[in-house]
Order: C-alpha cells, then sequence, then structure tokens
C-alpha cells in the first residue's frame, strides 16, 4: 500500500470567498458568506428564490462587487468590478439568458467578441470563417460535445444545444472557474442528461464549476459538495455523497438540520 507522503496530493484551492457582504437598502442579501471552491470540484448552490444565491455568484462573477469581504483566486486577492474583472481572473459565469446572438451561427457565437481575423491581399480585414470554425470543431471534441450543424444560425438550434454553445463560448476563454445558474432548466430529459455529461467532463479536465440549481436530483448527480444558502447566510456546506435529499432540505427551509 502507498504510505500518506505518496498518496495524491490535495487539489489546488482556485476560489476563495472571504466574509462576503452585499446590501440593497436595509436588506442584507449576502451576509458574512466564506467557502472555497478546489480545482476539478463541482459545487451546488442551493436555496429558495431570496435566499443570496444570484447575488452571491454576480459578486464573483463581477457583476455587482461586494460591500466587504475579499475574493480570492488562485492564492491572489482580485477586485472584481466588472465582469471583464473576472472573466481576467479566470472566471466565466452562464447566465440563463446565454447571451447567444440568434442570427449568428455557431462558431460566429463562440468567438463572438474575440473574432479571428485574416486579410485580403494583406490589406482589407475580414473574419477567419474557416479558422473559426476549425478552432470550434476542435473546442467541442475536446469535451465531448458534438453539434451537427456548425454554419446554421444558432436560432435553428435546440434549447440544450444552445447551452452547449454559450458553455463552448466560456471555454474559449481559458477559464479556471464556471459559474451556471440553473443550466438545465426548461430543458428536456435527453438534452438535460447531455449537459450534465458536460459539466462531468468539464470536471474531468480539471475545472471548477458552481451550479446554482433547484433541482435536487440533478445537484446530487453532478455536485462534489452542496452549498445552502438562507436569508443571504450560508446554512450549510456538506458532502454530497455523504448527505440527504432530507438534510438538504431542511438546510433549505430551516437553516438546520432539525
Amino acid at each position: 500500500m502507498p504510505s500518506a507522503a505518496q498518496s495524491d496530493p490535495a487539489p489546488a484551492k482556485v476560489l476563495g470567498v472571504e466574509a462576503l457582504n452585499k446590501s440593497y437598502g436595509g436588506l442584507k442579501a449576502v451576509d458574512d458568506v466564506s467557502f472555497e471552491v478546489f480545482e476539478g470540484e463541482i459545487l451546488a448552490l442551493v436555496g429558495d428564490n431570496g435566499a443570496g444565491k444570484s447575488t452571491l455568484v454576480k459578486a464573483i462573477a463581477g457583476a455587482q462587487p461586494p460591500d466587504s469581504g475579499r475574493i480570492v483566486v488562485d492564492g491572489i486577492a482580485r477586485l472584481l468590478n466588472t465582469p471583464r474583472d473576472a472573466s481576467d481572473a479566470g472566471i466565466g459565469c452562464l447566465h440563463q439568458g446565454l447571451g447567444l446572438v440568434d442570427s449568428l451561427n455557431v462558431p460566429e457565437n463562440v468567438f463572438l467578441g474575440r473574432e479571428l481575423l485574416t486579410k485580403i491581399f494583406n490589406i482589407i480585414p475580414q473574419l477567419d470563417h474557416k479558422r473559426m470554425r476549425k478552432q470550434t470543431i476542435e473546442l467541442l471534441s475536446g469535451f465531448g460535445i458534438s453539434l451537427p450543424r456548425l454554419n446554421d444560425p444558432v436560432v435553428s438550434l435546440s434549447g440544450g444545444q444552445r447551452q452547449t454553445v454559450a458553455i463552448s463560448r466560456l471555454l474559449l476563454q481559458d477559464v479556471r472557474l464556471i459559474i451556471m445558474d440553473e443550466p438545465m432548466a426548461a430543458l428536456g430529459v435527453e438534452e438535460g442528461r447531455r449537459v450534465l455529461e458536460l459539466v462531468r467532463n468539464m470536471k474531468k479536465r480539471g475545472l471548477s464549476v458552481i451550479v446554482i440549481s433547484h433541482n435536487l436530483e440533478h445537484v446530487f448527480q453532478l455536485a462534489d459538495r452542496i452549498a445552502v444558502m438562507k436569508n443571504g447566510r450560508l446554512v450549510g456546506l456538506v458532502n454530497a455523497v455523504s448527505t440527504t435529499r432530507d438534510e438538504v432540505v431542511k438546510l433549505i427551509t430551516f437553516g438546520r438540520f432539525e
């Protein structure tokens, strides 16, 4: 048997949230929240509507800076005042709206805002569709993603396929941590299964994921740990394999196990 010294090293800490607070007038939406996310970990964030989940992840994603507290990324305290700050720190956020341009095709949406250019006669710039398509295929293949019609406008794709395109755009940005807000909402069973598998593939490649979800079945299928929020506070952080659905429901409802 291998000795303790030969055992696998502990995963690196990708994100540290330290005593985070955010208020709107007299309402404390995030109240002294602290937790960590490790490399290759899927952390589910659950709680009733108004528990503070969305405000918390918006602070991490740079959309709504906290009033106080620290956000540490790869051991460095970061001021995430804008989504660009979060992106530069290796954090990507997939919102429910997805942010796709319906009239553009898959590669054009994947490279939206980061388009690859070529020049005609070394003078006139134009989009390098061939190179964007090639890199899109390589990116999708690397994460086990199959989309049949890359050249069609994304408006013609199914909900699950559109979700995949939005995720692929984040993966192109060389992120370390992806935040996903209800990624399986409004998807059918088969499409939801494919998105779940994509998230698992991201974990296998060492990416960290925070998933906001109301679907506890999906949470227990995916998550390594489950963070429960209530009234702006983090009331529980449990290992998925050592807790039960009933215990998580009690935390969501009462803020305690009993």
